[in-house]
């Protein structure tokens, strides 16, 4: 049981309690769930891998985001990990296509462009004549150099290259707002359309 409850921990945000909770429930109260879920995840460790154009994780070689002929081909998305996409895809604001970087450039950590499979993304902006680079990094200095990474990356090519717009939230206060926040929302402005 204690072996059941320290991996179980290993998942984000499941602390001692919780996850004791979880293993009583699987192994007392629902045994038939317990198994389902230890098949479930014997089967997605056993084959999940990465698409091997988008770097997403897909139990096929190519994942159905990929395969999908998607509105907006010409338009890829790169973002730093596979939750990222997620929320993107939940937003239903974007139909075009995506790169996973799985991090962000990190030096003192070991992670550089290669990590990062920069060269395929480059290869892959080429091959498929993409014509805009979303680039959705996160706002913390490592991901804006690695936005910055990318657009230099891109710069002999046609390529329009450009960043999500980061600032206040929907419903935000202005007056509860950090500074930096306020002061990336003002540089990202745009002009009101009568939207």
């Amino acid at each position: 049981m204690a072996h059941l409850v320290h991996a179980l921990q290993t998942l984000p945000g499941v602390g001692t309690k919780t996850a004791s909770r979880m293993a009583l429930y699987l192994v007392h109260k629902d045994r038939e769930s317990g198994q389902v879920l230890a098949e479930a995840l014997q089967d997605a460790v056993a084959h999940v891998t990465s698409c091997k154009l988008c770097r997403n994780i897909s139990d096929t070689e190519i994942c159905d985001l990929c395969a999908n002929n998607r509105t907006h081909s010409k338009q890829l998305c790169v973002v730093e990990t596979p939750s990222d996409v997620v929320a993107i895809e939940h937003s239903g604001g974007f139909s075009g296509k995506y790169f996973v970087l799985h991090g962000h450039l990190s030096p003192i950590d070991g992670v550089g462009p290669s990590e990062l499979g920069m060269d395929l993304l480059r290869s892959r902006v080429v091959e498929e004549s993409i014509e805009e680079v979303i680039v959705a990094t996160s706002t913390s200095s490592e991901g804006e150099a690695t936005a910055i990474y990318i657009y230099d990356l891109l710069q002999d090519t046609k390529v329009v290259v450009s960043r999500i717009a980061h600032g206040i939230p929907v419903g935000g206060e202005l007056e509860y707002v950090d500074m930096s926040t306020i002061s990336h929302a003002l540089r990202g402005r745009t002009p009101i359309d009568g939207v």
